[in-house]
């Protein structure tokens, strides 16, 4: 009877390894897939390893007994669990489902609570680093999640784990990279936390609907309206604030593209009874990882997210051919938003801020073979206005070196994408230089917001873009935050009164600004068509306040390097020096208490 019964754990045994295999098999063509790919083989294999790892997953659960008298060790089932966390969070970023990033979130917070990996750890050097691996990617996680407390949890425990690894393995020297991973993670939430966020940066009903101009926009309806469905973002400075691929600036558009998830989260914490686990009852509940809980925590009756890819530092070419992808598999009736961050290239030796107006000038040598290839560019572009070398002279620097125009991305390299329906927003020290994109497109009006030159502060110990991120983006994520690190404000809970004041002046001004737009009769047809769009018409609103904030911030020389710009403009009536804009303005800026930053020109 014991043969038998050793007979069977060993088949039990070989089973187990032979799903893990061919699980694993599956995971290496997955593993590595862009975040763009929208159709093709990816979809089949995502479905194909995921069923191999549920097959797996389900197969250790019915037979952990036996398998652990075979040998199985504790940190196999995390890494089983480890790698369906992966699928999922791959998944969430491919489609941008929230679902997708919960269920993730759900199989990592397991791992943690169960200790998966912490013998193993103590003894296997290749242990130690899954564990690690599992660290960073429920860091990720954690954070696109704002689940603030799991992330210091996670940094603390990261960061004890890096520097217990040096003295576990001495003979070693690999641990190195993940002091850097240290650094970008601490570096990270240390930015992030730098700006106080007391609401989602996602789109909240709560916050982000106002019940005064709901029946307005409700009414409102273009001559031709178009969904928002795909967003590309990247962007590429030296030395940037990120965590993995995934930098401040797109962290924070890639929330403000999203609904806020409703529900409460997942907080079951089930810690098994034997640290070793070996005697643990896994026949019940608590040796299990429900895989349904994203049912739980998402709101069934939200649109769907728009799609998202995220590029970190790509090649113009990489770029460019994202880019026409999506424009490519872009449904009818649909815009595109595309994100560019990135250091100006004003087309002619050093960079200066105030030589990046976008104007016509001579292309450098260095320059001269990429122009010879873009030609037929340049030749369909001219459009009975002149020369059009303008649009290749002067754009954005996208390389680790300045010199040749392969790492340059130039306002004509967007004009033949220009034949779908494009919203455009370049956040740059030279995004002046894309100005010359409106009245040059190949079809539809591209839909143009242009960053400040240079961003302003109160301290011009501030105005580090890589410490705190763009201002310009935090104005278009976070406005009331963006506006207290303008003026050097900084509200701590004991502010709450003063913050709930400022929000309410804020929501209060964006409900009157979203009845102008929908009633004007003068709205260009390009912001009209995306007004019904939540995120767009909330990135309309914002763009509004940035510009009326900064034109009447103290004055500066040179004041148009500091404004945004936006084409085509929009009505006079929501122009900064418009009544309903200004008094806004004014009232929040006596309501902070902040009147010696900015000149109303005797405004009282």
């Amino acid at each position: 009877m014991a043969g038998e019964e050793s007979s069977g754990d060993v088949t039990v045994a070989r089973t187990f390894r032979a799903l893990v295999e061919s699980a694993e098999k599956k995971f290496a063509r997955v593993r590595d897939a862009p975040s763009h790919s929208r159709g093709g083989p990816y979809g089949h294999y995502f479905h194909s390893v995921f069923k191999s790892y549920m097959r797996l997953w389900k197969y250790q659960q019915e037979n952990r007994v036996k398998l652990i008298g075979s040998g199985l060790q504790r940190w196999e089932i995390g890494e089983i669990a480890s790698r369906i966390g992966q699928l999922y969070f791959n998944q969430y970023m491919r489609t941008s489902e929230a679902r997708f990033l919960i269920e993730a979130y759900v199989f990592y917070e397991a791992i943690l609570h169960r200790k998966y990996f912490d013998q193993g750890s103590k003894k296997d050097k290749g242990v130690r680093f899954k564990e690690l691996r599992f660290y960073a990617r429920f860091l990720m996680v954690s954070l696109i999640l704002n689940r603030s407390e799991m992330v210091n949890l996670l940094v603390d425990k990261f960061k004890a784990l890096v520097d217990d690894s040096k003295s576990t393995f001495p003979d070693t020297t690999n641990f190195k990279e993940w002091k850097l991973v240290l650094q970008e993670i601490l570096r990270f939430t240390k930015a992030d936390a730098s700006v106080l966020n007391v609401r989602p940066l996602r789109f909240c009903a709560l916050f982000d609907s106002y019940p005064s101009s709901l029946p307005h926009v409700a009414r409102f309806h273009a001559k031709k309206v178009l969904k928002f469905e795909d967003a590309l973002l990247t962007s590429y400075h030296k030395n940037e604030v990120k965590f993995a691929e995934i930098t401040l600036d797109t962290f924070r558009m890639l929330q403000c593209l999203e609904w806020e998830p409703s529900g409460s989260f997942y907080q079951k914490h089930q810690v098994e009874s034997q640290e070793n686990g070996a005697l643990a009852d896994h026949s019940a509940a608590s040796g299990l990882i429900d895989i349904n809980l994203a049912a739980d925590m998402t709101d069934p009756s939200l649109p769907p997210n728009p799609r998202k890819a995220i590029l970190h530092r790509p090649s113009v070419t990489q770029l460019i051919a994202v880019i026409a992808t999506i424009c490519e598999e872009l449904p009818p009736e649909s815009v595109m938003l595309l994100y560019l961050s990135a250091t100006g290239n004003a087309g002619h030796g050093n960079v200066s801020t105030s030589e990046s107006s976008g104007s016509s000038r001579k292309s450098s040598k260095s320059n001269h073979s990429y122009h010879e290839k873009s030609s037929y560019l340049r030749e369909n572009h001219v459009n009975g206005m002149g020369d059009s070398n303008h649009y290749f002279e002067s754009g954005l620097w996208l390389g680790p070196s300045r010199d040749g125009g392969p790492n340059n991305l130039y306002p004509g390299d967007i004009i033949p994408f220009t034949r779908r329906p494009i919203f455009l927003i370049v956040d740059s020290d030279n995004s002046h230089a894309f100005k010359v994109l409106h009245g040059a497109e190949r079809g539809e009006t591209a839909a143009l917001f242009l960053s400040p030159l240079r961003p302003s502060f109160k301290n011009p110990t501030d105005t580090d873009i890589m410490q705190h991120g763009s201002q310009f983006t935090l104005f278009l994520t976070a406005p009331l935050q963006a506006f207290c690190q303008l003026v050097g404000l900084t509200l701590s809970d004991d502010d709450m009164d003063v913050q709930s004041d400022a929000d309410s002046i804020i929501s209060t001004a964006f409900s009157e600004w979203e009845v102008i737009l929908c009633t004007s009769t003068s709205l260009h047809l390009v912001w009209a068509q995306v007004l019904s769009d939540h995120f767009l018409r909330r990135l309309i609103l914002r763009f509004i306040f940035c510009r009326s904030v900064l034109t009447f911030f103290r004055p500066r020389e040179g004041n148009d390097q500091y404004l945004p710009v936006c084409l085509p403009e929009f009505p006079n009536s929501l122009s900064p020096t418009s009544e309903v804009v200004l008094s806004a303005i004014f009232r929040l800026v006596k309501r902070l208490k902040v009147e010696s930053c900015f000149d109303f020109h005797g405004m009282s």
